[in-house]
């Protein structure tokens, strides 16, 4: 298998049957056609994953499913209101046999640096499992600074990378600086994949990759190569769904292609409710626009 923070990994989504429990053959056969696809792996429970609504029963199995799927690294989000249960969920994804961890801040209070600093080491020393830090001072206000995240890799030998969100591709360029090879940087905002390998960001934790994983790797592998002409032809029609992945519905909007497109279905747990309206008739077009563009090179 490839390095695991290496390539096109999608923070994959989790299907949901009629009555709102997890379809675990959906998500089997979903791991499956991001593998074909050339994904190297998926992050499991993470914000678009809906991990905020999965027991710790739910996201074991969805460790257990993907791990069935050859070639594929099973990375498990730790999200949680207290350091405690992070600890346990983290616990649980070694248990389960997760490849490695996307730790994240705490939930809902917005700690000071210190706090976050306590929080985020004993998720990292509570297994031997390799970690990857998620900052992403947008959606949750917490904004681990680059001479932090180094505080961090100091701290806490497991800390191998970082998936930066700022939606800054100067962090990239500054943590290269000041981390040099002990981090591996990974693009976690769609809109940004091609600036970001430029800067040096050797991954990308995708969203629109649920529906297009094949398209994403090729924008990966292009930016990667250099080739930019090629991958800013690509750009040109998938960046107006690409940027579906940096607004506060991502989630609808995502499963909302993903269905349009064949590949899921559009089913959120609530408090989320699937698109309505002229949001649904706005992410139509756009998808629809975007289809026409892709046809007609």
């Amino acid at each position: 298998m490839t390095s695991l923070w290496r390539g096109v990994i999608p923070a994959i989504t989790t299907p949901f049957r009629e009555d709102f429990s997890v379809d675990y053959d959906a998500f089997t056969a979903h791991c499956r056609w991001m593998a074909e696809c050339g994904c190297t792996g998926v992050v499991i429970g993470g914000s678009l994953g809906e991990g905020g609504s999965l027991t710790l029963d739910e996201k074991a199995r969805l460790i257990r499913a993907a791990r069935t799927v050859e070639g594929l690294h099973a990375i498990l989000g730790v999200a949680a209101l207290t350091t405690a249960e992070a600890v346990e969920i983290a616990r649980m994804g070694e248990r389960e046999g997760a490849h490695g961890l996307m730790v994240l801040p705490p939930y809902v209070y917005v700690g000071d640096w210190r706090e976050n600093k306590t929080h985020v080491s004993a998720v990292c020393q509570a297994t031997p499992l390799p970690c990857m830090l998620y900052n992403n001072p947008i959606a949750y206000t917490t904004d681990f600074l680059p001479e932090q995240v180094v505080e961090l890799l100091e701290a806490n030998p497991t800390l191998h990378a970082i998936k930066e969100s700022a939606a800054d591709v100067r962090r990239v360029t500054e943590l290269r600086a000041l981390a040099g090879e002990r981090l591996e940087i990974l693009v976690g905002v769609d809109d940004l994949i091609v600036e970001g390998v430029a800067a040096g960001a050797v991954g990308w934790i995708a969203g629109l990759a649920n529906a297009f994983p094949r398209e994403s790797v090729e924008l990966f592998e292009l930016a990667r190569a250099g080739r930019h002409s090629e991958a800013f032809a690509l750009y040109r029609w998938f960046l107006p769904l690409l940027r579906m992945d940096t607004v506060p519905k991502f989630v609808h909007l995502i499963k909302f292609v993903q269905q349009e497109v064949g590949r899921g279905n559009e089913r959120l747990r609530p408090p989320r409710l699937a698109l309505a309206g002229e949001e649904r008739v706005q992410a139509k077009a756009a998808l629809e626009r975007a289809l026409a563009a892709a046809a007609a090179g």
